[in-house]
């Protein structure tokens, strides 16, 4: 990423692939002192393995200002800009939810392949989040890496092009959309299984940008260091619209428009 934002082939790899990787998005001491909140929160001993019993604890949603400064940088305010749109999406206030994986020969049990919901219908206060083809409340699935993420670390999975097989499932079900159940019912990891998978991997500091129809799943750790991952939505100012007069289409609304052959 160079310092004017995205280039024309990081771009063009999110609209085919599904994300793309931002190198040094959050400076490396801002993911040390995140680090330091989380182990204070969860109560082990980062010296201590026999503490860390769980193969992994959630915190909150973590609005602590290291957070803060972390989601909203400069360079991260310019990949947002160029991906969905200047003021069409939200700063964030907090990091949202941290899973923190450990190695532990307990599976996780929750590794199974997905992708986000954002809201449920009017009436519906439980079961599976939903989604629909304008991905109402979320504008990008994002990946903040708060520790070194080597491919046995637990890094997230990712298949990649998968957001281009959601689109065409969405269209029938209208703005009221459908749950991401239905969407598991209707073929969507099936279709998807055969598609290349790539793990998201990295430094501490870095974010992956993802579309919001991106699948993707978590693993068990297999390693010896814990890893400390934030999965926030990058939320909408407006939603997203698929036939503009102007044709000033986002590339998260064109990679939309591409799957369902427009």
């Amino acid at each position: 990423m160079s310092r004017s934002g995205l280039s024309v082939a990081q771009v063009e790899g999110f609209l085919e692939n599904g994300f793309v990787r931002v190198d040094e998005a959050f400076p490396g001491e801002v993911a040390a002192e995140c680090r330091a909140v989380c182990w204070q929160e969860t109560g082990c001993d980062p010296d201590d393995p026999a503490t860390w019993t769980e193969p992994v604890i959630r915190l909150g949603a973590c609005a602590q200002q290291p957070f803060r400064r972390a989601a909203n940088t400069p360079r991260l305010c310019q990949a947002f800009d160029q991906l969905v749109g200047t003021a069409r999406w939200l700063p964030r206030t907090s990091i949202g939810t941290i899973p923190i994986r450990f190695p532990h020969p307990q599976e996780p049990g929750d590794a199974g392949w997905h992708i986000d919901g954002s809201y449920h219908p009017e009436g519906e206060e439980g079961g599976p989040p939903w989604v629909n083809l304008q991905s109402r409340g979320r504008a990008l699935l994002m990946l903040f890496l708060f520790s070194d993420t080597a491919e046995h670390d637990a890094p997230t999975r990712i298949r990649v092009s998968s957001h281009l097989e959601v689109p065409s499932l969405l269209e029938a079900a209208g703005e009221e959309g459908m749950s991401t159940d239905d969407l598991a019912a209707a073929g969507l990891f099936e279709t998807t299984a055969g598609l290349p998978q790539v793990l998201a991997t990295g430094q501490a500091g870095d974010v992956y940008l993802c579309h919001p129809f991106l699948v993707h799943a978590a693993q068990s750790h297999k390693g010896t260091t814990p890893r400390f991952l934030a999965q926030p939505p990058l939320y909408p100012a407006e939603p997203y619209q698929l036939e503009r007069p102007d044709s000033d289409y986002s590339p998260v609304e064109l990679a939309i428009r591409h799957g369902l052959g427009k």
